[in-house]
């Protein structure tokens, strides 16, 4: 395209260039005229020299009746430089006059004459005088036509390639937004860049084998399906995986959203869908990969009333389907789409003959969480005290992009500090900064709230520490992060847990009111500081009486809907019930957490001594490693034996 609007783009240097030459070579020249003074024009009509003129707009032009006197000196602006022939034509522009003669002429109704005294003296001299416009048909024509009709064709001509090359132009608004990677062998992805979903990676291995070698399969009759569809949590690594087939295959591979598809235009999401599907034809064998799907592929005829029985997202779904339908599965085109919410798609999307075969890809386990990090650190200058394992062990529910985003904040922390290498303390700092926040050390509190923080967090550190069901505490910080946060308590289990007992979904309720109860037996008040605590808390413990049954008047008895509530963290929806069974588990609900605080003071209580010291330790140093909480405690035991 560029090679194409270059070669064009000379055609028109070129006539530019003829047209140059036609104005030299056509219109009137000045190569036999000689210029002179406006002065020596009104010497040589007094003298009476001059023969006639012809007034025109910008200058004189006129005729000797014979050579001006001898005794002048030639030079070449001279009246005696023109030739020795009496009738030698000469000019003179008007425009070079001074500026006070200007001012003090007079338009007359002949065109171009400034001085009214001229035409007397003129008269007086006999000289036979007349006034012109002078016109140039090539010159009218090149300025008035052509030359504006050039200029606004070149001017059109580069928008329009213009918007051809951005894909905004009007003719081009149904083509589809897909970005086509090619097979470049540089910039493809393979499935060993692709760690923690090997389960996922095993679902979706055989489609690279049909697309390198379809005939394997075609010669037993057998067929792969149209559609896979990817569901799992955002940043699982979707997107990565769907590239990953593309490149071990080494086809092209058609990457867009969904929302590509949405256009203001009535007919445009179809139109896209039609060129999308005939593009990829044409490159097969190859792969469409159509990110959030969920934006076209929502159930259909829930938005009649607010569309007014007509809905563009519903036509570009039935596009969709029918393309899906109509294509060969023989010939190598395989779609591949992803959404984290696949209870909103269409059920005819999901129907056998289309996306039939779903991939669960799901957040990584503490094994794929370090092969992760193998991954995202292999390009880091890696210090000798790096544990990936450790670190692997100390981001639960991290997923993939969790993890690049840690790795990399990791690396801008070691060069922050001008370190050579990244060490295990900057991938600490790192995973500290994406789950707690930012750290504000500029933030100053009073010293009253200061001892309420170090207080506060300490009850944390203590029940987490001694409740056999609470999580590991790996760091205590009085430090303010985040939004609002004037302290954390940094919990983490020491291994990926999917069943969980009573016993511990209640010590967890304990570890989280810690810090009031810590508040409450020191200061004998409480403050706002256990905001978020109490949410975590009201949560778990309406949770173990509506969703997991664990409740003394309704045992075994779930109060939600069946079905799974997406993997965008929504709450689960409650079934109807009466009013009874409402007031049954708001009484459960308060009843549980009452007597988990009562335990929560009763532990707190017993262990006084080491929340004081731990305390004092946090006002002095602010942040207490796991190992200066366990050095603290040993200490403490050891002395309370002594």
């Amino acid at each position: 395209m560029k090679k194409e609007f270059k070669f064009t783009l000379w055609y028109y240097v070129l006539f530019l260039f003829a047209i140059s030459v036609l104005q030299l070579l056509w219109f009137p020249g000045t190569g036999s005229r000689q210029e002179i003074s406006y002065k020596e024009f009104r010497d040589n009509l007094r003298k009476g020299q001059i023969s006639r003129v012809v007034i025109l707009p910008e200058q004189i032009v006129g005729l000797f009746k014979s050579a001006p006197q001898a005794d002048r000196t030639p030079g070449p602006q001279s009246p005696q430089s023109i030739g020795n022939s009496p009738t030698a034509p000469w000019r003179m522009r008007i425009s070079q006059i001074e500026e006070e003669l200007h001012r003090q002429f007079v338009v007359t109704r002949i065109p171009g004459i400034r001085d009214s005294h001229l035409l007397e003296e003129l008269d007086a001299a006999g000289v036979d005088y007349s006034g012109r416009i002078e016109s140039n048909f090539f010159r009218n024509l090149f300025l008035n036509w052509l030359f504006p009709f050039l200029l606004i064709f070149v001017i059109w001509s580069f928008v329009f390639r213009k918007m051809q090359a951005t894909g905004d132009s009007m003719l081009s608004i149904g083509r589809s937004r897909a970005k086509i990677y090619a097979q470049d062998p540089k910039t493809q992805t393979r499935f060993k860049d692709v760690a923690g979903i090997d389960e996922a990676i095993e679902e979706v291995r055989e489609l690279v084998e049909f697309l390198k070698t379809p005939q394997k399969f075609m010669r037993l009759g057998g067929k792969l399906p149209k559609g896979i569809l990817l569901v799992g949590p955002p940043g699982t690594g979707k997107t990565l995986l769907a590239k990953a087939v593309a490149g071990e295959a080494g086809v092209p591979f058609f990457s867009l959203s969904g929302s590509d598809f949405v256009e203001m235009f009535v007919g445009v999401g179809a139109a896209r869908v039609r060129d999308l599907f005939h593009q990829a034809k044409e490159k097969a064998p190859c792969i469409i990969f159509i990110d959030e799907l969920d934006a076209i592929g929502k159930s259909r005829g829930h938005n009649v009333a607010l569309s007014g029985g007509f809905d563009e997202r519903e036509n570009t779904l039935n596009q969709l389907l029918v393309e899906i339908d109509g294509f060969d599965p023989g010939k190598g085109v395989v779609i591949i789409g992803a959404t984290n919410r696949p209870e909103v798609l269409d059920q005819a999307l999901l129907r056998p003959g289309r996306f039939d075969r779903q991939v669960l890809v799901d957040k990584p386990d503490m094994q794929g969480r370090e092969a992760i990090f193998k991954v995202h650190t292999a390009g880091l200058k890696l210090g000798e005290d790096v544990n990936l394992k450790l670190l692997a062990a100390q981001t639960p529910g991290f997923a993939g992009a969790d993890i690049a985003n840690a790795s990399n904040e990791a690396a801008l922390l070691a060069a922050r500090k001008d370190r050579d290498c990244v060490c295990m303390e900057d991938f600490e700092a790192a995973i500290e900064r994406v789950v707690a926040g930012l750290e504000k050390r500029s933030k100053r509190i009073n010293e009253q709230e200061r001892r309420i923080v170090a207080y506060h967090e300490s009850g944390h550190a203590v029940t987490g520490w001694f409740i056999p069901g609470a999580e590991s505490v790996q760091k205590v910080s009085i430090v303010p992060r985040g939004i609002g946060a004037l302290g954390y308590t940094l919990q983490l289990p020491l291994e990926d847990r999917y069943l969980m007992s009573a016993a511990e979904l209640r010590g967890r309720i304990m570890g989280l009111l810690g810090g009031r109860a810590a508040e409450e037996l020191i200061f004998g008040d409480i403050s706002t500081g256990a905001a978020n605590d109490l949410e975590r808390v009201a949560q778990l413990a309406r949770n173990m009486v509506t969703v997991y049954g664990m409740s003394k008047k309704l045992p075994n008895f779930s109060l939600v809907q069946q079905g799974s509530p997406g993997f965008l963290g929504q709450t689960a929806a409650l079934e109807k019930r009466s009013e009874r069974i409402e007031q049954t588990v708001d009484e459960e609900v308060l009843e549980l957490i009452a007597q988990c605080y009562a335990e929560t003071k009763k532990l707190i209580a017993q262990k006084r001594e080491i929340l004081d010291r731990m305390a004092a330790a946090l006002l002095k140093q602010e942040v207490l490693s796991r190992a200066d909480i366990e050095k603290l405690i040993e200490e403490q035991e050891s002395s309370r034996r002594a």
